[in-house]
């Protein structure tokens, strides 16, 4: 990790602070530069997470520049304790974000298609609302045959991580976090167990639609 600027003492932060609030633009990148260290302190508690720790800087930074702005001198308080909470909050913000969006990509995974030949998606198994009796038909099936996919090829750790991640039938949802604490591995491990997990899901759909047209094919023959 690159080597930052010391901090400002409290007089010299004090008197930066007087000037950017006067409207000094030299001030603010001087309050920022000189609390980069604060930033990358922060950063280090996340060190054991998969993302790069410049990547996270640049994003602390982010929530740096955010307290820098919206300080308020009269609070009383020192600008490194603020910005502390803005460095946190836009982090967690971001390991948030990124949760949800490594989630969509699993759930929107897909894993065959229906009669009519539309692509169907974990997504569509497990949240499908739908007013067309014969979607509803579709999708119970599905679900039924999830059940059946996931007691035929998922270990029993691999059906519990996936219930407990989905909140499958009647379990409480629980983030990677959540469940690598539960049964004291690593949330990577975690993570590696869903992909499996669905990849061989989506193995059993695929293998079931191969069948199901095959039938059909030799019905017509």
């Amino acid at each position: 990790m690159k080597s930052f600027l010391k901090p400002l003492s409290t007089k010299e932060e004090q008197s930066y602070l007087s000037a950017y609030k006067s409207g000094d633009v030299y001030a603010r990148e001087v309050l920022i530069e000189r609390n980069l260290r604060l930033v990358a302190h922060i950063v280090k508690k996340y060190s054991k997470i998969n993302v790069d720790t410049e990547d996270l800087i640049s994003i602390g930074t982010i929530g740096l520049i955010k307290a820098v702005d919206s300080f308020n001198m009269e609070k009383g308080i020192r600008l490194a304790t603020y910005a502390s909470c803005c460095i946190e909050n836009e982090l967690l913000m971001f390991f948030r974000s990124e949760k949800k969006k490594s989630k969509d990509v699993y759930m929107w995974e897909p894993i065959g298609s229906d009669k009519e030949g539309n692509e169907i998606f974990i997504f569509d198994i497990l949240q499908g609302k739908s007013v067309d009796v014969i979607e509803q038909m579709t999708i119970q099936e599905n679900i039924k045959k999830l059940y059946i996919f996931m007691k035929n090829v998922l270990s029993k750790r691999e059906q519990e991580i996936l219930m407990l991640r989905y909140g499958l039938f009647g379990k409480q949802e629980k983030t990677q976090r959540e469940i690598a604490q539960k049964y004291g591995i690593s949330r990577s491990y975690v993570s590696r167990i869903e992909k499996k997990a669905l990849k061989s899901l989506k193995k059993c759909y695929e293998s079931d639609e191969k069948k199901n047209t095959e039938t059909i094919l030799e019905s017509r023959n």
